[in-house]
C-alpha cells in the first residue's frame, strides 16, 4: 500500500527523491547538534527550539518541492521573465532598506510571520530558468544569436550586479553557473567572451558601490597569505582534525560552541567532527549522486528547455555544495554560502526545494511523454501536444 501511494504521488526520478530524503534526515541530525548550545542559551534551556523550527522548514521545503514537481516544467519558461522583472526591485529594495545582518543587507523581513526572505534566491532561480528558455528557443537557429544574446547578456549582468551589491559569493556563483549553462547551450565562444567581459565590468562596478568590497578583498588576501589563518578556518581545522576517520559521534561536537555559524556556513566541519572522514565521504557522494541524477534527467529529456533547465539547476546546487565544503577544508576563501539541503535556513530551503521539484518535473513530464509515445494505443506516434524541442 505504501509503495503504491509513493508511486502515485511521488513522480519523476525515484533515486532523486531518495537522495533528497537522505539529505533531509542528515540535516535534521546535524543542525540539532550544531544549535544545541545556542538554543539552550537563547531560549531558556529549550534545546529543541531550532530542531522543531528547522524540521518544520524542511517539511515546508519538501512541500514546495512536491508542488513544483506536479507542474509541467514548460510553465516555468513563461514565469521566468516575470520573476526576473520582480527580482530587480526586490534586490534594490533589499540593498537600501533590507534587514542588516552581519554587515550585509541581504534579507527582507516578512511582516506577521517575522520570517526573513532573501530575494537573491528568487533571482537565481528566475535567471537560470530564463537562460534555459532563451537558449532552447535558438537551438534550431544557431545563426540568430544576436537577437537572443543581448537580452541574455543584459539580464545576466543586471541580476549578478544587483546581487553583488550585498552578496559577492552568490553573485560569483550565479555568474559561473550562467556561463556554464551558456556553454552547454552551444553559445559561440566569442559571444561567451563578450558576455564574460560585460558582466565582469558591470559586476565589478556594482561590487565597488555595494557593501561587501572590503570584506571580499580581505577574505581573498587572508586566503592567499600563507602565514595567516582566519579564525573560522582555524576552528574548522580543529573540528576536522579531532573528528578523525569515524568521528566523535552524533551530538559530541566541541567546536559548535566556538566556530561561527556552525549550523550554516561551516556545517560541513561539524559533520566531519561528529561523523569523521566517512561521514564527509557520504555527504560528498550524495552531492555527486544528485548531480548524476540531474544529468540523467538531462540525457532523457525530450526537449531542449527541459534538459538545459535541469542542467542549470543541478550544477547550481552541486557547485554551491562543493564550494561550501571546499571552504570548510581550506581550499578556498571564506564565503557566506550555506550548504544546500543541509544548512539551517529559511527561504533557502524553500527555493532549493522548488529547484529540485523543477528537476523532478522535467523527469516526470518526459517519462510520461515517453510512456505515452510507447503506448500501443499511439502505435509509437508522438501525440500532437508533445513539444519535442521544448
Amino acid at each position: 500500500m505504501i509503495k503504491q501511494w509513493l508511486q502515485k504521488n511521488l513522480k519523476g526520478d525515484p533515486v532523486l527523491w531518495g537522495i533528497v530524503f537522505m539529505f533531509s534526515l542528515i540535516s535534521v541530525a546535524v543542525v540539532y547538534s550544531a544549535t544545541g548550545t545556542l538554543a539552550y542559551k537563547s531560549h531558556e534551556g529549550n534545546t529543541e527550539y531550532f530542531l522543531l523550527k528547522h524540521s518544520s522548514l524542511i517539511l515546508v521545503g519538501l512541500a514546495f518541492m512536491w508542488l513544483a514537481h506536479k507542474i509541467n516544467y514548460r510553465y516555468y519558461s513563461r514565469l521566468s521573465l516575470f520573476a526576473l522583472i520582480v527580482s530587480v526591485p526586490l534586490l534594490l529594495f533589499t540593498f537600501f532598506w533590507g534587514s542588516n545582518i552581519n554587515e550585509a543587507s541581504r534579507w527582507i523581513t516578512i511582516p506577521v510571520i517575522n520570517q526573513t526572505f532573501q530575494p537573491s534566491d528568487l533571482a537565481k532561480l528566475a535567471l537560470i530558468s530564463y537562460l534555459a528558455s532563451m537558449l532552447a528557443k535558438v537551438q534550431l537557429e544557431l545563426k540568430d544569436w544576436k537577437k537572443t544574446l543581448v537580452p541574455m547578456m543584459l539580464w545576466t549582468a543586471g541580476i549578478c550586479g544587483c546581487i553583488a551589491l550585498t552578496n559577492t559569493s552568490t553573485a560569483v556563483l550565479l555568474f559561473a553557473t550562467c556561463m556554464l549553462l551558456m556553454f552547454i547551450g552551444r553559445v559561440p565562444l566569442r559571444y561567451l567572451g563578450s558576455t564574460f567581459l560585460i558582466v565582469l565590468v558591470f559586476g565589478g562596478m556594482m561590487l565597488a558601490l555595494g557593501q561587501r568590497l572590503d570584506t571580499a578583498i580581505s577574505r581573498v588576501e587572508d586566503f592567499m597569505d600563507p602565514n595567516q589563518t582566519a579564525f573560522q578556518l582555524e576552528q574548522s581545522y580543529i573540528a576536522i582534525a579531532t573528528g578523525g576517520v569515524v568521528g566523535k559521534g552524533p551530538g559530541n561536537s566541541d567546536q559548535r560552541d566556538i566556530l561561527p555559524h556552525p549550523y550554516s556556513d561551516f556545517i560541513f566541519a561539524i559533520i566531519l567532527e561528529e561523523y569523521g572522514l566517512l561521514g564527509g565521504i557520504v555527504v560528498l557522494f550524495l552531492y555527486l549522486a544528485l548531480l548524476y541524477r540531474g544529468l540523467v534527467t538531462v540525457a532523457n529529456s525530450t526537449g531542449a528547455f527541459g534538459g538545459l533547465l535541469s542542467a542549470g539547476l543541478s550544477f547550481s546546487l552541486v557547485i554551491q555544495g562543493m564550494i561550501n565544503m571546499g571552504v570548510a577544508v581550506g581550499l578556498g576563501p571564506i564565503t557566506g554560502l550555506p550548504l544546500p539541503l543541509l544548512s539551517m535556513g529559511g527561504t533557502s530551503l524553500i527555493f532549493t526545494g522548488i529547484s529540485l521539484g523543477i528537476i523532478l518535473s522535467v523527469s516526470r513530464t518526459d517519462r510520461e511523454i515517453i510512456k505515452e509515445v510507447a503506448s500501443p494505443v499511439n502505435n509509437g506516434v508522438a501525440p500532437s501536444n508533445t513539444l519535442v524541442n521544448g
